[in-house]
């Protein structure tokens, strides 16, 4: 497996000349590398005028390994190139490095850059990205890679020091100002001493060069502007792999005051994927901070975050979490009984939300609201918990990504075992821990009765085991005691209702009148209203009665993008373009189906006289889709017209050894549902300069629509979307 790292952004606030003259004191040999030998110059080039430089250097490595696996391998050193090419008059300097020991069974390859902040002049903008591949190691790969990211990620911490320790030597000796090379007077140029470009490293052992580029000083006081700014790298001085716009980079100084200590891996991780969801989705790039809990979920395992995330991103896209906030009001039912709330922060700055779990009408509530509005009541508490977290992290000026939740278990009995109420809270608990990963730094569990361990017997195996690891649970009045609640919340903002003096503001809680109860139609027509609240319509697809969307397209060039899940049944997608404008819409009456249902929508547009290849035309090859897959893609129109969307119902293939159907397709037709297929579909229309992502579908998945915890789940299947966007 490839092992890849990319650096954030690092930030020296000294112009380019004298961070060059500094890193130059490192060679040939470092004594605060002691990794680092020699390195000797095999090969240099100057320009004419002097304004540019190449140097290329064989670097001697003793690295840190067990006696044993160096007496097999059987050598004392490793041995790195390095290319360097300094361009004075654009003030850049390019690094590429690659090992030579062991080339044919381990290839490492770095590329680092130094170039001007695009705001400051007078600072210096360093990034690296590096990939490590072992094919083979006399049956040691395992450990030479885990050795391998140990001293690089070790050497990258280091890197600070070791440009520091310079940029002070040169201001001891009076250094601190270096001149610009300029066309007339090529003699001001740097010295040889200086002018040779400094050795990039290799990804796992070359601690030498990747430390000193790394280096940073996250200690110095910057604009928060001038550290988000701090990402660009102008393009034309860049290699491919650093190219982008400055909101596309991170800073090392951003990263240590918004999100916290990472260290070099994760914060790779991170920016991998962060530009991966740049690169190919095509909907709301979720903040950072987001982004680094679905990391820390799966312990910064790329692959495995990435598909927890899409699914996560399909699920909040579908169901419009993002204006939960803007559009959820809760019913006068909920306001006065559901006994929870936010009150004030803990002792870590962390939001604290309070719930009287005890207090609480489950049952009630069930009976009074349904699942579905205690769902997306749940939710909205999450949403303003990121939102809280977000305000703490600028009030407390330091990162906070979680919050901390009290529940006071007081009153709870065998009523809150109701099954239908348990049901219900096994279901939220599924959601929020599918689409809220590391969002509860704590849970402190009070007045736990001796009926407790029946619940968390029945709730803990939905709830995953590092949020497990953070619930305390204290029975009677032991929270009053020693390593009680003052440890986490300040004594002055301590309830009332569990002897402090602060008075909180969240209901008391009670019996709902069953007054209020509605009957389960009642309840069922809510739900249903709840979850298709969406920007998503719904179709039926028959055998032999299609569903058919047109859109009109004006200005050629135009993206049309598509959001679809095959609820059920297997469907075929297609494309079409007609100069023509179909004839106004025409509904199934389904009478041949005997089915009879007012709420079906079932369009055709397509006219039984047109003519394939005349009247309209195929604009991409048919895309088949089994039941349970998400599929999302985009189109680019070539022309003005008519485009149809179209889906239909696929039928399966005959025997190929004969003409006669399958025994399961018989079986099949005996069945009226199954020449019923349902589909959930969103179009948009986009300009070319406002479409941004891939032209390419997105990774499809097994999720359906039938309940807001549906779409939590996923399979890693791809669908091809278009062969014109290809």
């Amino acid at each position: 497996m490839v092992q890849k790292y990319q650096s954030p952004v690092r930030v020296y606030k000294h112009p380019f000349e004298l961070v060059m003259a500094a890193y130059e004191r490192r060679f040939p040999t470092c004594h605060l590398i002691p990794m680092f030998v020699a390195s000797d110059i095999v090969e240099e080039e100057k320009s004419e005028d002097g304004s540019t430089h190449k140097v290329e250097r064989r670097c001697a490595l003793d690295v840190d390994a067990p006696r044993l696996l160096k007496r097999i391998a059987g050598v004392d050193y490793i041995y790195f190139i390095q290319k360097n090419t300094l361009n004075r008059k654009e003030r850049t300097l390019q690094i590429e490095s690659h090992n030579e020991t062991f080339s044919n069974r381990i290839i490492v390859h770095e590329t680092c850059c130094y170039s001007v902040h695009p705001e400051n002049e007078d600072w210096t903008c360093f990034e690296q990205t590096a990939s490590l591949d072992i094919k083979s190691f006399f049956g040691f790969e395992s450990t030479v890679e885990k050795i391998a990211m140990k001293q690089y990620a070790g050497s990258i911490k280091k890197g600070k020091e070791i440009i520091e320790f310079y940029l002070k030597e040169l201001e001891n000796e009076g250094v601190t100002h270096v001149p610009r090379w300029t066309p007339s007077s090529t003699s001001l140029a740097l010295p040889n001493s200086l002018s040779a470009s400094p050795p990039a490293l290799p990804k796992h052992t070359s601690a030498a060069a990747a430390s000193d580029s790394q280096a940073a000083d996250p200690n110095d006081d910057a604009s928060q502007d001038a550290k988000q700014d701090s990402g660009a790298l102008q393009a034309d001085s860049l290699t491919e792999i650093q190219a982008g716009t400055p909101e596309d980079k991170l800073d090392a100084d951003y990263i240590k005051r918004y999100l916290g200590d990472l260290t070099p891996l994760q914060e790779s991780c991170l920016i991998r994927l962060r530009k991966w969801l740049q690169e190919t989705h095509k909907g709301k790039i979720p903040k950072d901070e987001h982004i680094l809990r679905f990391l820390r979920a799966r312990d910064f395992n790329m692959d495995k975050a990435r598909e927890f995330l899409c699914q996560s991103l399909t699920w909040r896209k579908q169901h419009q979490v993002d204006y939960l906030l803007e559009t959820w009001n809760p019913p006068q039912v909920l306001q006065d009984y559901y006994t929870g709330g936010w009150h004030h922060h803990d002792r870590d700055g962390r939001p604290l939300y309070i719930l009287r779990l005890g207090q609480m009408d489950t049952k009630g509530l069930v009976r009074a609201l349904g699942e579905e509005s205690l769902l997306r009541h749940v939710l909205s508490i999450n949403e303003e918990g990121l939102r809280r977290c977000e305000e703490n992290t600028k009030v407390f000026g330091r990162p906070i990504s979680c919050w901390t939740c009290l529940v006071d278990l007081e009153g709870l009995n065998m009523r809150h075992l109701w099954r239908p109420g348990v049901k219900a809270l096994l279901r939220i608990i599924e959601v929020v821990e599918a689409n809220y990963p590391e969002t509860l730094g704590r849970l402190l569990i009070l007045r736990a009765p001796r009926v407790f361990p029946v619940l968390w017997t029945l709730v803990s195996p939905f709830i995953d085991e590092n949020t497990r690891k953070k619930f305390l649970i204290y029975a009677g009045n032991d929270y009053q005691g020693p390593g009680g609640l003052v440890d986490y919340i300040n004594k002055e903002i301590i309830p009332d209702f569990l002897g402090g003096e602060c008075m909180c503001e969240v209901p008391e809680g009670g019996l709902v009148p069953k007054s209020m109860y509605r009957t389960p139609e009642e309840l069922e027509n809510e739900d249903v209203r709840l979850w298709t609240e969406t920007i998503y319509q719904s179709a039926s697809v028959f055998k032999g009665s299609p569903h058919e969307l047109v859109i009109e397209i004006i200005d050629a060039a135009s993206v049309i993008t598509w959001d679809f899940d095959v609820c059920k049944g297997d469907i075929v997608f297609n494309i079409y373009h007609s100069k023509r404008a179909p004839q106004p819409p025409r509904k199934d009456p389904l009478g041949a189906h005997g089915i009879t249902s007012p709420g079906v929508n079932n369009v055709q547009l397509i006219e039984k006289s047109w003519t394939l290849g005349q009247d309209y035309s195929m604009v991409e090859s048919p895309l088949s889709c089994k039941e349970g897959e998400s599929v999302q893609g985009s189109h680019i129109t070539r022309w003005p017209g008519f485009y149809i969307l179209q889906w239909r119902f696929h039928n399966m293939p005959a025997c190929s050894a004969t003409n006669l159907p399958r025994v399961d397709d018989v079986l099949a037709t005996l069945q009226v549902s199954s020449h019923k297929c349902k589909v959930m579909f969103y179009t948009e229309v986009l300009g070319s300069e406002d479409f941004r992502g891939s032209m390419t579908s997105l990774e499809s998945s097994h999720s359906g629509f039938s309940q807001l915890s549906a779409a939590t789940t996923s399979s890693n299947h791809s669908q091809s979307s278009s062969m014109i966007s290809r």
